[in-house]
């Protein structure tokens, strides 16, 4: 009898040290049965600053079943650009190099980057993590770049500046200038980010240059594509090594507006407005700056030269 009970309780030893090894595999197999009988996942819903066009690195997907690592991009812009905080997807069994392909986007910073630079300033984000297992669940958290009392300071100015510069009578790009020149007279570069130990304004974002006078170029670019947003005008941040500004859709085509270019630090402190960067085409962005202004095309294709 004890004999018996020896045998049983080995055998069951040595069951649960297979199912241990095995995990990992067992809960593949079951969960990809899970998924293909599971029902579709949708993106439900977006908010006010959902960007209804599409780009020609990302676009808007309701396809939330990945065969691709454009299909990849695609889900993650879409995401983003609908103002998520969180969304849950998944890979396809049949999609053999989903996994890896996710593991490697969500380490990515320069391509996470890029995607985030297509969408609508407070959409954008300041970290972006995502959550993946062995069974083949996506998750993506977003964490806004804007607080919401932030965000909310900086409509109110938005709306408060359109009220008091729009003027019907202008055409598109003299309306633009104008906005162009009220952030660039009303703000200064932000000179004290120098010291990476000191941090006075929130330069970096629209807040900066439209509420505390002072920007980088992440705050020029945010507050001139949120008058972009007024406007009804497409738009889109690009991005070089260093720096960053604006590309505008006018008449069928794209162009380079960068506001902290026109608005040069000058050694004297005197404000100094210029329009060598104003709605300039990539030729002559070539042609007149060859160092803070190279950006992929592959990634910016809508300004290829």
């Amino acid at each position: 009898m004890q004999y018996k009970k020896f045998v049983i309780t080995g055998l069951l030893l040595i069951f649960l040290g297979i199912t241990f090894i095995l995990r990992e595999e067992l809960v593949v197999i079951y969960t990809n049965h899970l998924i293909k009988v599971d029902k579709e996942v949708k993106l439900e819903g977006h908010n006010d600053y959902y960007r209804d066009y599409g780009f020609s690195f990302v676009e808007n997907t309701d396809n939330f079943s990945p065969h691709s690592k454009e299909d990849l991009l695609d889900i993650y812009y879409t995401v983003i650009n609908a103002g998520k905080t969180s969304f849950t997807f998944y890979c396809p069994e049949e999609y053999e190099d989903c996994l890896s392909e996710v593991k490697y986007l969500a380490n990515d910073q320069t391509t996470l980057s890029n995607i985030n630079n297509f969408v609508h300033p407070f959409n954008g984000f300041k970290h972006i993590e995502t959550e993946y297992d062995n069974t083949g669940k996506i998750t993506i958290h977003v964490h806004k770049t804007y607080k919401k009392e932030e965000e909310q300071v900086v409509i109110d100015e938005v709306e408060r500046v359109t009220n008091a510069l729009k003027n019907e009578t202008l055409t598109p790009i003299e309306q633009i200038r104008v906005y162009h020149d009220y952030i660039i007279n009303h703000s200064k570069y932000d000179s004290s980010r120098s010291d990476e130990n000191i941090v006075k304004y929130r330069s970096d974002i629209a807040y900066g240059p439209l509420i505390e006078g002072r920007g980088l170029c992440g705050g020029y670019t945010d507050a001139m594509a949120l008058f972009l947003e007024e406007m009804r005008i497409p738009n889109f941040k690009v991005a070089s090594e260093n720096h960053v500004w604006n590309a505008v859709l006018l008449d069928n085509k794209w162009y380079h507006l960068d506001l902290t270019w026109d608005d040069p630090v000058t050694t004297d402190g005197s404000d100094i407005l210029e329009y060598n960067f104003f709605l300039i085409d990539t030729l002559k962005l070539k042609e007149i700056e060859k160092e803070q202004h190279i950006f992929s095309e592959n990634v910016y294709q809508e300004l290829k030269a």
